[in-house]
């Protein structure tokens, strides 16, 4: 497809609370291949709809592509359903604030509810780096940033 800009900080657009997603066309999927696009030619593992400038409440992630296990996904309307007590620091990199990172505690675990981009209705958990990029790119739906999260300074978890 086609590799877009990605919007940088401080940019207006980093901060708009995305909308549900009612229709699910051909537009939507040529959006979401351009976002895996524009995420692969930038080095990232997750990308959201925000970052390329539009609206519609959708992320892609791939988290093992960098180790040769490309599994391409993508998420719209996403909602968590559950997070686990238990919080991992993790550092963060955002491909809309180059040059920075920061250390943040998220919740290790969480469930998500989304459609996949033939309309179909998806649950899945996740941990570990992929739990951190989910969270990352549902925060990025709602207008916020990783510089809005507190940075951790010690090894625990807070």
């Amino acid at each position: 497809m086609a590799v877009r800009p990605v919007v940088q900080h401080p940019d207006p657009a980093l901060r708009v609370d995305c909308m549900a997603v009612t229709d699910i066309d051909d537009n939507l999927r040529a959006l979401a291949a351009d976002m895996l696009d524009t995420m692969y030619d930038a080095q990232g593992r997750g990308l959201a709809a925000p970052q390329v400038g539009m609206t519609p409440r959708m992320f892609v992630m791939d988290v093992g592509w960098k180790q040769g296990k490309s599994v391409p996904r993508i998420f719209i309307n996403p909602e968590v359903t559950w997070a686990s007590a238990g919080r991992q620091v993790y550092q963060e990199a955002c491909l809309s604030i180059s040059g920075q990172s920061r250390r943040i505690a998220r919740p290790a675990q969480v469930a998500l509810r989304w459609l996949d981009s033939a309309g179909q209705r998806q649950e899945g958990q996740f941990a570990g780096a992929e739990a951190v990029i989910v969270q990352h790119e549902i925060d990025h739906l709602d207008g916020i940033l990783m510089i809005d999260h507190p940075a951790v300074i010690s090894d625990e978890p807070g």
